[in-house]
């Protein structure tokens, strides 16, 4: 959510004086936002503030050896939100103390720019109207696919549309994880790679549950389609249950594997959802690899628009920082159009990809055929691939479109068979039709 600043101190200040920056943060995001503003050297805008905990340890660090020896190093929040700096740049992440913090500098008079997008999920309305009633910005186009700019994209391209709907990949993580185990790799080993990489955290939780997703499926939802959502409401579902053998039978149904954010404005109702998800190798989500991000937005009058990138890293996400820091210092104005909130369900109708492993036996598809059909679903297809023994067999059942709600109802009993060996995974399959999804 941007606002506009009514007032025109900013405006003159990038004419008769500096427009002062100050880092909340020196991490991998905030120290290369510093090399960037060291490397650029915008007129008119300067680094006078960082603040960061144990700030004697990072200003040894070569990204800091960059910077003029005026920069203010701090650990005392205080002084910054005491400062004459015009513009907050806040890279630390999290809910608290930073909301608080961010909350004293707007009522300060200070523009933000944040990458937080848990911040900007849950509270970024609210944020947003504490900005505009004391005539500041607040920014956050790195929030959302970091380098790649679908934030400002939405914001000022396809203000003029009515966007009914958006799909794509929005975490890096899971989408190296989910691309290298396309590849035959497993799931163990790769979040190994991805943690010793940096991309995953210790604790992966948040990326690979989906909760890293959801928070940007919801910023987006709030600019694309003016559709605010609870994030606790959002759907969401994990990719560490997808193993080796659902790329072979997703391969087979000339698909692949991807963690996909999707949400549909249906009247008053959004259905959104992040789970993996079977992607026809035709859509451009397939085609995206390592930890690249896309966004499909489509429109009713302007169709569909791809935004593909860099989603992860610190000069991409840095890259998205500091625009935001010149369109604060320009006097940069967006559209602003009304949110409206709306209430959220995770069901689409789709056909589902359902995996099971059985210690088989005879009348296992019938079993399975005939809880489908009590709720009123029917089987597309089954694939079983030789060579697993058949005391613990993987095979899988598509079905025809059908509510997520429905086929969940129907696993609930299946998975109270005697034959089944682990928890059936079901997974939407998107169809072809859907083009960009």
């Amino acid at each position: 959510m941007t606002t506009k600043r009514k007032s025109t101190s900013i405006k003159k200040a990038k004419v008769d004086s500096v427009v002062k920056v100050a880092l909340l943060g020196f991490g991998t995001v905030g120290s290369s936002v510093a090399r960037v503003l060291a490397a650029s050297k915008f007129r008119g805008v300067e680094l006078t503030h960082i603040f960061n905990r144990n700030p004697a340890r990072k200003r040894s660090s070569d990204a800091a050896r960059l910077l003029p020896a005026s920069v203010v190093w701090t650990d005392d929040i205080d002084v910054i939100l005491h400062s004459d700096v015009d513009i907050v740049v806040e890279l630390m992440g999290g809910l608290n103390p930073v909301e608080g913090w961010l909350r004293k500098a707007l009522a300060a008079g200070k523009s933000v720019v944040t990458a937080n997008k848990q911040l900007i999920a849950y509270r970024g309305t609210s944020l947003a109207k504490l900005a505009a009633l004391h005539d500041v910005y607040l920014m956050h186009g790195a929030a959302v696919a970091g380098g790649v700019p679908v934030i400002p994209g939405v914001l000022q391209g396809l203000g003029g549309d009515q966007v009914t709907k958006l799909s794509g990949i929005v975490n890096g993580t899971c989408n190296y994880i989910l691309s290298r185990m396309e590849g035959g790799a497993d799931y163990a080993t790769v979040l190994a790679d991805a943690q010793q990489l940096g991309y995953a955290e210790s604790d992966p939780a948040a990326d690979v549950d989906g909760h890293d997703a959801r928070a940007k499926l919801c910023i987006l939802s709030r600019i694309a389609m003016h559709a605010e959502l609870n994030p606790d409401e959002v759907a969401t579902q994990t990719i560490s249950t997808i193993e080796a053998i659902d790329f072979s039978y997703a391969k087979e149904l000339n698909c692949t594997i991807r963690q996909v954010s999707r949400a549909e404005l249906d009247g008053k109702l959004v259905h959104a959802r992040v789970a993996p998800m079977l992607v026809p190798l035709a859509s451009p989500m397939a085609w995206s690899h390592g930890t690249q991000n896309m966004v499909i937005v489509s429109g009713r009058f302007g169709g569909d628009v791809v935004f593909s990138g860099h989603g992860a890293g610190g000069e991409p996400t840095a890259v998205a920082v500091v625009s935001d820091v010149l369109a604060v210092a320009q006097g940069c104005k967006t559209v602003q159009l009304p949110v409206r909130k709306r209430e959220v369900t995770g069901d689409f109708m789709a056909p589902h990809y359902l995996r099971f492993v059985v210690d088989d036996k005879p009348g296992i598809v019938s079993a399975i055929s005939g809880a489908l059909t009590t709720v009123g679903a029917n089987i597309d297809s089954i694939l079983q691939r030789r060579g697993y023994p058949k005391h613990r067999l993987p095979f899988v059942v598509t079905t025809e479109p059908s509510l997520t709600s429905t086929i969940d109802h129907a696993l609930a009993s299946i998975a109270r068979m005697d034959c089944m060996l682990e928890r059936p995974l079901c997974l939407q399959m998107l169809e072809p039709e859907d083009k960009a999804e």
